[in-house]
């Protein structure tokens, strides 16, 4: 008999191997591998209890915290799907998917009761709101408590309350849709990206073997686990019996504490959050013992060598970067050398470990032109990043074209623009809507901001394109400078000159005191464009 391939086996597996062993770290609460599968397993109960149906949405809106780990088990479970939702988004944003989803339950942070009432009459498909924690309760007599019918308790109460759900992995269908994620919907309405089973547990297999995750590892939840950049973790770190150390909201000098106190061995960051965390250590005027780190990625966004060196010198660690999408589970690339790195100079190694990567295990990256052929791997000629493998998801959410125009010939067609080399390294070059067309010259604006990265005063840019009259549209950097530079427009555009053709180089650079960011710290660039 096959077992089916479901990422529920990942946690009977902890429990059956590390029962014992501290698992999950949030706050001052901690848990072991046991008795987070203990809680798992009440949700799953809680939720068939509710009357949770298979294939039924199951909506979280929450920081990071342990409640929001145990749904990725205890959702799928229980036969729904968890459905993960961005903290940033507005009422209205979030009552469109909740509408759209048909989500059943709601799970909220008590921050985010206001906001949840807000759209509340907007989504009249959601039958239950209910909080994740709530005030204690006064009875004197607590074992007299029942699961009450209708539910007017919390998350917690229910995990307290439910009967924990003693199903075999083997009854679970792996080509059910077990996680869905909305994109961001900067092209259009949001979308909702479908995982099975299946999808999750072959992704997680490949990218824990592409990062060679251990059972002594610690990691810190550091990205919003309803991001791209984050979810993936949840599965990986269980499989092996890592640890999870959960990081409410990103915060420097509180995520230095815990990679101090909690011995941590390995982040993931996006680039901005890498800025801000050295900006810390360089300003901060603290010390931290962070020895313990032996790895940190970057992702989400491009990173430059220069931030790459910061790192490491920063950290005295291996730093490299990652690639992936919402629609690809989400890693289809990493920029670890290896023993590749042993033939390369320091230079080439940090060039290297600043590109997108080669594909991992389960994957398949080509770069084609717009005939679909695969363009020289010169390193120069630039193509569209398309990709398959046992990662890639499952279609968009009752809506087949869409799913059709992203799934082309059985290949997930990104958005990204790149070059690779012989090597099978991949460079993304910008996203192919944000590529700026002047005067019939395709422009990166990513070879910019990582140009204008590398100068000493530069804390952070972004490059956007401007109407020209002549050239049609032309590139302009909006640049945050750090504290108490004084480098001029002038300074910045013949530090340039040396780096970049004269075609290049922004028409116009403007000083702003900070850029837009999304709940992960990823710049939006939609919000620096100006109105067509």
């Amino acid at each position: 008999m096959k077992i089916p391939l479901t990422p529920l086996r990942f946690l009977e597996r902890a429990a059956r191997l590390y029962g014992n062993k501290e698992g999950v770290v949030c706050g001052e609460e901690r848990f072991t591998y046991a008795e987070f599968a203990d809680r798992c397993r009440r949700l799953a109960g809680g939720l068939r209890a509710l009357g949770v149906r298979s294939g039924e949405c199951v909506a979280v809106l929450s920081w990071n915290c342990h409640r929001l780990l145990e749904s990725y088990f205890g959702v799928p479970m229980a036969t729904g799907v968890l459905l993960p939702l961005n903290v940033r988004l507005a009422a209205t944003e979030l009552a469109a998917i909740l509408r759209d989803s048909d989500a059943r339950v709601l799970f909220y942070d008590v921050e985010f009761a206001a906001l949840v009432e807000g759209f509340r009459a907007e989504a009249p498909e959601l039958e239950h709101f209910i909080p994740l924690t709530a005030p204690p309760r006064t009875t004197d007599n607590e074992e007299s408590i029942e699961f009450p019918s209708p539910f007017s308790g919390s998350y917690d109460d229910l995990v307290e309350w439910a009967a924990p759900l003693t199903s075999d992995c083997t009854d679970v269908n792996e080509d059910v849709i077990a996680e869905m994620f909305y994109t961001s919907g900067t092209t259009g309405d949001p979308k909702g990206v479908m995982l099975s089973h299946r999808t999750l547990y072959l992704h997680a297999l490949s990218a824990l073997i592409a990062k060679q995750y251990t059972d002594d590892m610690a990691q810190v939840h550091t990205i919003p686990l309803y991001h791209a950049n984050s979810w993936g973790n949840a599965h990986m770190l269980t499989a092996v019996g890592a640890r999870h150390i959960l990081l409410r909201k990103f915060e420097p000098a509180e995520l230095c504490r815990l990679v101090e106190r909690e011995k941590v061995t390995a982040l993931c960051l996006v680039p901005t959050m890498a800025i801000m965390l050295l900006e810390y250590l360089e300003t901060g005027g603290v010390r931290h013992d962070l020895s313990s780190l032996e790895w940190t990625e970057l992702g989400g966004a491009a990173a430059s060598p220069e931030l790459i060196l910061r790192m490491e010198r920063a950290f005295g660690c291996l730093c490299y970067c990652g690639y992936g999408l919402t629609e690809s589970g989400p890693v289809l690339s990493i920029s670890r050398l290896g023993k590749l790195g042993r033939g390369m100079d320091p230079a080439q190694q940090l060039r290297r470990k600043a590109m997108t990567g080669r594909e991992i295990i389960g994957a398949e990256l080509r770069v084609v032109d717009e005939q679909g052929m695969e363009v020289a791997k010169d390193g120069r000629t630039m193509g569209e990043i398309v990709a398959r493998g046992d990662g890639v998801f499952d279609g968009y959410w009752e809506n087949p074209s869409e799913t059709d125009a992203a799934l082309r010939d059985g290949w997930l067609h990104t958005g990204d623009m790149a070059v690779w080399d012989e090597q099978g390294f991949v460079q993304i070059v910008d996203r192919k809507k944000e590529i700026i067309i002047s005067g019939g010259e395709n422009i990166s604006s990513l070879e910019i901001e990582r140009a204008l990265s590398a100068h000493p005063d530069v804390l952070e840019c972004a490059v956007i394109a401007i109407p020209d009259a002549k050239w049609g549209e032309v590139p302009k950097a909006l640049v945050v400078l750090r504290k108490n530079a004084a480098t001029t427009v002038e300074q910045l555009s013949s530090f340039l000159g040396g780096k970049l053709a004269q075609f290049k180089i922004p028409r116009q650079i403007e000083f702003i005191s900070a850029l837009p960011k999304g709940g992960t710290g990823k710049i939006m660039k939609k919000l620096l464009r100006p109105p067509r």
